[in-house]
């Protein structure tokens, strides 16, 4: 394999397997792992692509909470935005108040009895005390206004503590995720390091072997902006509309290495590819696998087309873009690159969805 593929690949820490078991949902890793007996290379195989499997779980899930953290850093830039307005609000009727209070502190030392009777010109007294009481009803009203703007603010205020709590609530259920999916790949990783150094030269065989499969694929389509062939059949890709932007899109990151949180333009998870891939074509999409299941129309497998997203496991974990000819374009997991894979290469089929 020439340098720039080797650089081009660079990073896929683990060695390419066959899937021969997906486990759906999110699981800590057990610890005592490392008292187990040595398993041998096909049981190593396995462990590794159930715990990638886990790895990539995870790493869907934690995307899951996306769109969550986005949402509340809406609401509380909002709540934020409208405690400015509010307390400015506020600091005007203390003003109005205060002016009131300076211009009625001339008559508030003396009875209104006591400022008639020492009055030189009573009918002027009465005019001016019928002005007082005006002035003290504005005092009154602003003082209302007052307590209603105070109020406002402070359930202002407390919504935005109550937001930002849940914020950062969430920030640490990702944060929990993202730690399982590295505890998994560490667990892959400790696997791999029981095998002889025979077996896992095997392995790194493997691995170029795949990643080698996967940049020829990418440069075969890259000659044609209709057909993908493959060893086996010709894949027809569509070459107008969106679906077939896309689809050229993905096919051109065939080799690229997995890499949760990715969408491009060289590293990718598998919502990230998609994401991208359906980006190009000018069709927005979650980074979420699981919010992309609700992001197009609802197609059966019957109906599959060139572009299709394809989804996996419950809760969904997993999603692929379908290339025809029973195939799909997806990033596995953190063990394994952008590659083809027909769509049931891994169990768990969930449904399909056409973007756009």
């Amino acid at each position: 394999m020439s340098i720039g593929r080797t650089k081009r690949f660079r990073g896929i820490a683990l060695a390419a397997i066959t899937s021969t078991a997906v486990v759906a949902g999110v699981i800590f890793i057990q610890t005592g792992a490392e008292a187990e007996p040595k398993p041998n290379l096909e049981q190593a195989k396995a462990q590794v692509a159930a715990l990638q499997e886990k790895a990539s779980a995870a790493g869907e899930a934690a995307n899951d909470l996306r769109g969550q953290i986005t949402a509340a850093q809406i609401r509380v830039k909002a709540l934020q935005a409208g405690i400015a307005k509010q307390q400015a609000q506020v600091d005007t009727v203390k003003r109005q108040i205060g002016s009131l209070a300076v211009a009625g502190y001339q008559t508030s030392g003396m009875t209104t009895t006591a400022q008639l009777l020492l009055s030189t010109n009573p009918d002027q007294f009465l005019s001016q005390a019928s002005t007082a009481q005006a002035f003290a009803g504005q005092q009154n009203s602003a003082l209302r206004r007052f307590q209603a703007a105070q109020g406002k603010l402070t359930d202002l205020q407390a919504s935005e503590q109550s937001e930002l709590a849940a914020l950062e609530a969430v920030k640490a259920q990702q944060q929990a995720l993202k730690k399982q999916l590295d505890a998994n790949v560490a667990a892959a990783e400790k696997v791999l390091d029981k095998l002889t150094d025979a077996e896992r030269a095997k392995l790194r065989e493997e691995q170029e072997r795949e990643v080698e499969k996967a940049n020829d694929e990418r440069k075969r389509a890259s000659r044609s902006n209709d057909r993908m062939d493959d060893e086996e059949d010709t894949t027809p890709v569509p070459a107008n509309g969106r679906a077939g932007v896309a689809v050229q899109a993905a096919m051109a990151q065939l080799g690229d290495r997995y890499v949760w949180g990715a969408e491009g333009p060289s590293s990718f998870d598998c919502s990230g590819l998609t994401k991208y891939a359906w980006g190009k074509a000018g069709v927005s999409l979650s980074h979420s696998s699981k919010a992309q299941f609700g992001e197009g129309r609802r197609v059966s497998r019957g109906e599959l087309q060139p572009g299709d997203l394809v989804f996996y496991n419950s809760p969904i974990s997993h999603v692929g873009m379908y290339i025809g000819n029973g195939r799909m374009v997806h990033a596995p997991n953190p063990g394994r690159p952008v590659k083809t894979d027909d769509i049931d290469y891994m169990s768990g089929y969930t449904g399909a969805v056409r973007p756009g």
